[in-house]
């Protein structure tokens, strides 16, 4: 029983996730998510109790993801926001799922697991930058944002109709904007 009720919810949190990357919170329908995961509504309210607590689980799931999958050392920032910019590009529901949470519950808490792995990665900096290794320039969070904001430059701002983004031309652009900050 166990076993299923597991499948059930892997299926939800598939479904939701596509449905809530597509159409944000409050676009996104139970209906066409338990449709999708092949369940009655029963169950999703059953297992995430409502809605945006199922939004919740998927955005808090997805960050863990993300912090297992690209992993920072404090000693290679720049590769690091190249490495999160290329998981962006792989992945872009993560940004969209980010956008959506932003722009219609910014007044909302983030999950602790977004609070958590933030601060591990400005304690990493900080200690990589009293031993030397990163230069101290910049406090340790700064930093951290600026290489998670430059990972995210995966889309241009100003496209040119008709014109393909050079994905590994701005992957270089980044990696090489991240290496002069370190600079100053």
């Amino acid at each position: 029983m166990a076993r299923n009720a597991d499948e059930t919810r892997r299926k939800i949190l598939e479904a939701a996730t596509e449905e809530f990357a597509q159409h944000g919170i409050a676009g996104a329908r139970v209906d066409r998510i338990t449709r999708t995961a092949g369940v009655n509504n029963a169950l999703l309210y059953r297992y995430f109790g409502s809605k945006t607590e199922l939004f919740d689980t998927v955005y808090s799931r997805l960050v863990t993801e993300i912090v297992n999958a690209v992993p920072m050392e404090p000693a290679d920032l720049p590769g690091y926001a190249g490495r999160l910019y290329d998981y962006y590009e792989a992945h872009p529901d993560v940004v969209r799922l980010a956008a959506w949470r932003q722009l219609e519950r910014p007044e909302h808490t983030l999950p602790q697991v977004v609070y958590d792995a933030q601060r591990e990665k400005a304690e990493s900096i900080a200690q990589a930058q009293k031993d030397g290794a990163v230069p101290d320039s910049l406090p340790a969070g700064e930093l951290r944002d600026l290489m998670i904001l430059l990972s995210l430059s995966n889309t241009p701002l100003m496209p040119v109709m008709g014109s393909e983004v050079d994905r590994e031309r701005r992957r270089a652009t980044i990696v090489a904007v991240a290496t002069a900050i370190l600079r100053t």
